[in-house]
Parts: C-alpha cells; sequence; structure tokens
C-alpha cells in the first residue's frame, strides 16, 4: 500500500444502425460458438443451430479508405453514464467512503493496483464475520515475512452509486486513520476515470448490452482478465501449499487447501458463465 497505481481510462460506445443475422450453435463440450453463415457451422450442428438476429455497425469508410457519402449528418457516439464518486486526499493518497453489507460505513483507500479489497478486524467485527477452519487464507508478503491472511466475500460492498454483491475481502490490519482498502476485487467490475485536480472519480460498468463480440455484455479484455487471475492465483497458491509441505506446517496447509477449493470453485463457476455466454474458449485460458 506503499503506492498508489492510478491511470486513465477512456471509453467510448458505439452506434448500431442496422441488423443481420447470425448462426448460434453448440458443440459436445457445451461451448457456444456464432457464425455469420450456415456453411461455416459444422455440418452435424446445422440442423440445431439458431438463426438469430444480430446488430451490426454502420460502414464508416468508403473508396481509399474516406468517409462514405451520406446525406444525413453521421451519427453521433453515446458516452455510456458513468457514476461520480467524490474522494478526498489523506496525506499522498486518494480515500473515499464505502458502505458495507448495507451498514457499515469505511473510509477506503483507492488502489487500482491492488487484487482485493481490505477491511479491517474492527469492521469484520461490527459484520459479524466468523473465522474459523473452513475460512481460506492468502499469503501476504510483508516488510519482513509472508503473512497469511483470511479472505471473506462481503454481501456488498457500495461506493457512491455503485455497489457490488460478493465482493471477495481480505481480512488485515490497517494503518491509524485508515478503515479499508478498495481494490480490484471491486473495481475490475468498472473502467475507472481518476480526476485529481477536482477530486472525482468516474465508474463506467464493463456491462453492457450482450452481442456477439461482447458475450454476456462483457468484452474480451474483460473475460481474458478474469481468467487469467484465477489461474495466476491457483499457481501461487499451489506454489506455496508445496513449501508448507516441506516444512510440515499442518495448519498452513489446512489454510492454503481452502484457498486453493475456492478459487477452484470460483474458476469453476466463472467457466459456466462463459459457457451459458458464448465466450470462446481462447478467451478463457
Amino acid at each position: 500500500m506503499k503506492g498508489i497505481l492510478f491511470f486513465l481510462v477512456f471509453w467510448a460506445a458505439t452506434t448500431w444502425v442496422c441488423s443481420a443475422e447470425m448462426y448460434k450453435w453448440v458443440d459436445e463440450k457445451g461451448t457456444v460458438h456464432f457464425a455469420d453463415d450456415l456453411s461455416s457451422v459444422p455440418e452435424k450442428y446445422r440442423a440445431d443451430a439458431e438463426l438469430r438476429k444480430v446488430p451490426q455497425q454502420a460502414p464508416l469508410t468508403g473508396i481509399k479508405g474516406k468517409a462514405a457519402p451520406s446525406d444525413s449528418p453521421a451519427p453521433k457516439l453515446m458516452e455510456p453514464e458513468g457514476i461520480v464518486v467524490d474522494l478526498f486526499r489523506r496525506g499522498e493518497i486518494w480515500m473515499a467512503q464505502a458502505v458495507l453489507n448495507g451498514r457499515v460505513r469505511q473510509n477506503v483507500i483507492v488502489d487500482t493496483g491492488a487484487s482485493f479489497s481490505l477491511i479491517g478486524w474492527q469492521a469484520a467485527r461490527e459484520l459479524g464475520i466468523t473465522i474459523d477452519e473452513n475460512t481460506p487464507f492468502i499469503p501476504i508478503a510483508s516488510v519482513s515475512n509472508v503473512i497469511l491472511t483470511p479472505l471473506v466475500t462481503l454481501r456488498s460492498l457500495q461506493v457512491g452509486r455503485a455497489e457490488i454483491e460478493n465482493v471477495d475481502a481480505l481480512i488485515h490490519t490497517m494503518p491509524s486513520g485508515q478503515d479499508g482498502l478498495l481494490g480490484n476485487s471491486f473495481l475490475n467490475k468498472f473502467k475507472v476515470v481518476l480526476d485529481s485536480v477536482n477530486g472525482k472519480m468516474t465508474l463506467f460498468p464493463f456491462q453492457g448490452t450482450p452481442s456477439p463480440d461482447r458475450p454476456g455484455g462483457y468484452g474480451r479484455e474483460y473475460w481474458e482478465g478474469r481468467f487469467r487471475f484465477y489461474h495466476r492465483y491457483l499457481s501461487e497458491l499451489k506454489r506455496a501449499r508445496a513449501d508448507y509441505e516441506k516444512r510440515g506446517a499442518r495448519s498452513e496447509l489446512n489454510r492454503i487447501g481452502n484457498a486453493i477449493r475456492y478459487f477452484e470453485n470460483q474458476l469453476n463457476e466463472l467457466d459456466r458463465k462463459a459457457s451459458f455466454s458464448g465466450v470462446p474458449r481462447h478467451w478463457r485460458e
């Protein structure tokens, strides 16, 4: 938490003006595919292929890359509505007010470089969160050693008018004056624009209208990022498990084992949602 990583992400929506045909088919593994021509569907799946009307982007160019002539002005691109959140500074960091599970208010550091959101032990007690032998623990590197930190799921986390349900959060001892940290377990649902001059953060939801190139309403970058995150964390946790096995550390092994099972379940659930939404297989690797 020594450095807060801020970046600007610019967002533009595409205006759709006409429709085209698209064929949807499902293979024997349950993976959903799309094709713009029936001949592109494997023969054994053609009888069950579903014909769909999908939006198609209006042509933007004419001969030699110039704009195609038109009697009417080109349609304007619509900017999606963003959720503006007030920020305040404390030293060199930006902070916002968050509400946990609809009732506990916290002043949280905004950190787009953190994998998880953090809450303090006092907040965990106020929320009635119980830590037991089934709780997954994540290894977190400190200045001197590695600390196993409990991972819990918040029923909801709200910042301004932006609210996300079922948010992963680590319970960690926070520095004085800082209740928690707003990390990517919340922020990865949005494109984030930070206005450091006026102390504002604008959150543009990633999810939009589902289409063949945005299965489930999310683009390729989102899906690949989620699968990459879970694969990376599982790899790191399995390395940690091997290390604890060499030491014969039974308590740590149990906690790491819970974390591995948790992330494997999360990855399986993500893969199920991706298959249902028609996410291509190569976006999930």
